[in-house]
């Protein structure tokens, strides 16, 4: 979806240049539209920015013929289309589609001249990036910069629509990191504790609790909703997930197919707390380290040190990453790459770097926005990079997120940007049993209600209030995608919507998310008596991403081929045995946790919460998408 630019030419024109003036010089102004976020009001406004202070940011360019580049990733997306899997590789799409030289010399001679220092093009020529002061970017893009109290943090961004030279406006999709939009996308994991009862470093797995669901009742605790609860699982182990999902049952785990994993920073013990999971949990599957490779981008100097930016926030979601993918395909090569820019995390860079080399033929990205308030031009530039990934075969999976509809955190309901793309795979999130034998018992989606143990009673009373759950609404940015007509409920895809327009609903397929029937994982922390390695149960849709990404891995190395974006194959098959419809359950578990203060909280956790303007249902839903992967049938798609 690329809305055209609007024009706005200034007053005070500049009269015709000689022939050796750059042709941007002697033009008035263009607005970038929608490049202002929305967050960024005069109410919210703390302090105007330093002059002095230093900033780095890409300017996107626009692809040579959009409407083409998406016709050919539809083509060789499209199971019925003649050109199926006829992929382009890196060269070909930087021939056909990426922005010319001479646009790219414009933009770095305007950059220049405005007093940035120009740094990276990336081989297909995405953006340009430039360096500078606060009081350089104010002039070259016509605004005044200043932070913003949003979520929580105080942000940069500027005070009105970005605007470029005019003759740059067709060429220039969009800038990031002039505001700092970026710092808004977050982990999507969750241990499913609540702040009161969340340790303020290392955590762990409280017991009792089961080594598979249902191994443990509690016979002399209250009930809840008349019935008595089975403990929460200890946390699932990595053979317990290939059985539940059928991939033990066929011949083949990942050889040959690479997948990426796209996080914030890079815990300096990854690999080697990888390497112990699966020595502790999954010894005939050790993580090798032949398997297992690295890029990290280095920290911004321009910037404070990653240590100043909570860095360590997202070193459980790397481990829950490379864990998860390894569980599920045991000989695929993982590869993690790390932005590292306290302002920016510049995950669209890390992202592009992946696809502009092809360095991975899945890749798996556990974070987003809360809702879809993110800049246009930011959009434009995200969404421009899943279409480059779609034309080379690249599968690219977003977490749908972790706090349902959003309308707890909003105020509304709304669906989480990067996963609304129509040209990504959203994952959402599932309450998985798995029973003694490794099967599944059942599955239904995931949306958490808690009710504490107080004085003897649960409150509130059943079901409870809601604490957390898998994202899923329908886009307000993009309309729906070629694959969903006429399969998803038009109720669904009309929601936020006037007329007969109708929107991206998401997430489109799903796996376990849910914290409470969560995986185990293995991390090095930080505990009273030292740091040290130790392991404890966590879920959220970081957790389903890359066991979906897994599950696809061990697909493309048992047909010998890279099924690439997925989702037009997915819809194809809807309905079929390929596809487990995931719907409402009514159960809960009863869950303990330590306690901050000391001793023990004691929790009963409903598995599908059902107060929320997202439900799952029968057939596609806005909880769980078409369902889950069903073993060998979806294994052995054409």
């Amino acid at each position: 979806m690329r809305k055209a630019l609007t024009l706005f030419v200034s007053a005070a024109l500049v009269t015709a240049a000689v022939c050796a003036t750059p042709a941007w010089a002697a033009q008035g102004d263009a607005v970038i539209p929608l490049s202002h976020p929305l967050w960024a009001t005069p109410q919210s406004k703390v302090a105007d920015a330093i002059p002095s202070s230093s900033l780095t940011f890409r300017v996107y360019l626009a692809m040579r013929d959009q409407a083409a580049a998406e016709t050919a990733a539809q083509s060789v997306s499209d199971p019925s289309s003649a050109a199926y899997r006829q992929y382009l590789n890196p060269d070909q799409v930087r021939d056909r589609f990426a922005a010319s030289e001479a646009t790219v010399s414009s933009v770095r001679d305007w950059l220049s001249a405005s007093g940035f220092s120009v740094g990276d093009v990336p081989s297909n020529k995405a953006y340009v990036e430039a360096t500078g002061t606060a009081a350089q970017a104010e002039k070259a893009f016509g605004v005044r910069l200043a932070t913003y109290r949003v979520a929580g943090e105080v942000l940069r961004a500027s005070d009105r629509e970005l605007s470029v030279p005019e003759s740059l406006a067709s060429d220039v999709l969009g800038v990031i990191g002039v505001d700092q939009t970026g710092r808004l996308l977050k982990p999507e994991h969750t241990d499913g504790t609540p702040s009161d009862v969340q340790p303020k470093a290392g955590f762990r797995t409280a017991r009792p609790c089961g080594d598979f669901y249902g191994q443990k009742i509690d016979t002399t605790g209250p009930t809840y909703g008349g019935a008595r609860l089975p403990y929460a699982p200890c946390g699932y182990k990595p053979g317990q997930l290939r059985s539940a999902y059928g991939v033990d049952k066929v011949d083949a785990s990942g050889a040959g197919t690479t997948v990426a994993i796209v996080d914030a920073f890079a815990s300096p013990t990854l690999y080697a707390d990888a390497s112990e999971y699966a020595l502790r949990n999954d010894p005939a599957h050790p993580l090798q380290r032949s398997q297992f490779s690295e890029h990290i981008f280095p920290a911004n100097p321009a910037t404070e040190s990653p240590d100043g930016c909570n860095a360590a926030g997202w070193y459980g979601e790397q481990a829950l990453d490379v864990e998860a993918v390894h569980a599920l395909a045991t000989s695929a090569d993982i590869l993690y790459v790390g932005s590292s820019d306290c302002h920016d995390p510049s995950l669209d860079q890390a992202l592009n770097w992946i696809v502009s080399g092809h360095r991975a033929d899945i890749i798996s990205n556990s974070f987003g926005n809360a809702g879809e308030d993110v800049p246009d031009s930011e959009v434009h530039a995200w969404n421009q990079i899943a279409i480059q990934a779609a034309l080379e075969g690249i599968g690219v999976y977003f977490s749908s997120g972790d706090a349902g509809d959003n309308a707890a955190v909003l105020g509304k309901p709304a669906a989480n940007f990067p996963a609304t793309g129509s040209w990504v795979t959203a994952v959402g999130g599932t309450s998985l049993a798995i029973g003694a034998d490794g099967q599944r018992l059942f599955e239904t989606g995931w949306e958490t209600g808690k009710s504490t143990l107080t004085n003897g009673a649960y409150v509130p009373d059943a079901p409870g209030a809601f604490q957390a759950g898998g994202g899923g609404g329908t886009s307000v940015l993009f309309d729906e995608p070629f694959y969903q007509k006429g399969l998803v409920p038009d109720a669904l895809a009309k929601q936020n919507h006037k007329g007969n327009r109708r929107g991206r609903v998401v997430p489109d397929i799903s796996a376990v998310g849910d914290a409470n029937t969560g995986l185990l994982i293995g991390q090095t922390q930080t505990f009273p008596d030292g740091v040290y390695y130790d392991e404890y149960r966590v879920g959220g849709t970081s957790l389903s991403a890359p066991v979906v990404a897994g599950i696809v891995a061990v697909s493309d190395s048992l047909v010998h081929y890279h099924h690439g974006f997925v989702n037009p194959l997915i819809y194809a098959t809807a309905g079929s045995s390929s596809i487990s419809d995931v719907r409402h359950l009514e159960g809960a578990v009863e869950r303990v946790d330590y306690a901050n203060s000391g001793g023990l909280v004691v929790s009963a956790r409903e598995l599908d919460y059902p107060n929320l303007t997202i439900h799952t249902t029968p057939g596609y839903d806005n909880v769980t998408g078409l369902g889950s992967p069903s073993g060998p049938a979806f294994l052995f798609k054409p």
